[in-house]
């Protein structure tokens, strides 16, 4: 014979409905000592009757297993909160972060000369101000640029007319010691000079005082 499908709701019949409850509730009571035993959990079970009489199953004290609970319970809840908080902030930060992006997408657009039709006078005219600070910055940075590419360019000329000078220098030394050429003293000796004195005395010279002789051409 199959057993057809029970439905749940509430039995009518009071004798019917006290007699599912109790083998209801031995089946519960002996399914938690199962599971305390089987999986080593800590079980606790309380079940009252509609007269109010109390049926309980504990693995270990009842007391303890219900400070356990409020304990997490406890817990639970204030994770619960923290976490509720959280995504509060977030979605505020959210938010706020999406304005500032279509604030700064609208200021972008009106940079680059979009949507001015409704702008007025006195947002445009910090549009305006807001170029001239970046043309500003953007020249200053140009000419920054450009100093130094000039001093990089200057110390590379130094280095290269050093090199050349040395070069210069080198080929110099070459060529004197190539052709033996010898520097000149800075002191004559005293000899040399007592000779080409006499020399210059040895030489002849002649005194004529008079008109100068006329020559007569053959």
């Amino acid at each position: 014979m199959v057993r057809g499908k029970t439905q749940i709701k509430r039995i009518e019949n009071a004798t019917s409905r006290q007699v599912t409850f109790s083998k209801r509730r031995s089946g519960l009571l002996k399914k938690a000592f199962e599971l305390s035993v089987l999986c080593d959990a800590e079980v606790s079970l309380m079940v009252f009757s509609q007269k109010g009489k109390l049926y309980e199953f504990s693995s270990s004290s009842t007391n303890k297993t219900i400070e356990r609970y409020q304990k997490n319970d406890k817990n639970l809840r204030h994770d619960k909160i923290l976490l509720e908080q959280t995504t509060e902030h977030l979605k505020e930060e959210v938010a706020t972060m999406s304005r500032k992006l279509e604030l700064l997408e609208n200021s972008k657009r009106r940079i680059l000369g979009e949507d001015l039709d409704t702008c007025s006078i006195d947002e445009l005219e910090k549009v305006e101000e807001q170029l001239d600070r970046s043309l500003r910055n953007i020249r200053a940075r140009k000419n920054q640029l450009l100093r130094e590419q000039i001093a990089l360019l200057n110390d590379e000329n130094f280095l290269i007319l050093l090199s050349q000078e040395k070069v210069l220098m080198e080929k110099n030394a070459e060529l004197r010691k190539k052709y033996e050429v010898r520097p000149l003293p800075l002191f004559i000796d005293r000899q040399e000079e007592e000779h080409l004195q006499r020399q210059t005395m040895d030489v002849e010279t002649h005194l004529f005082i008079g008109p100068p002789e006329r020559r007569s051409s053959h």
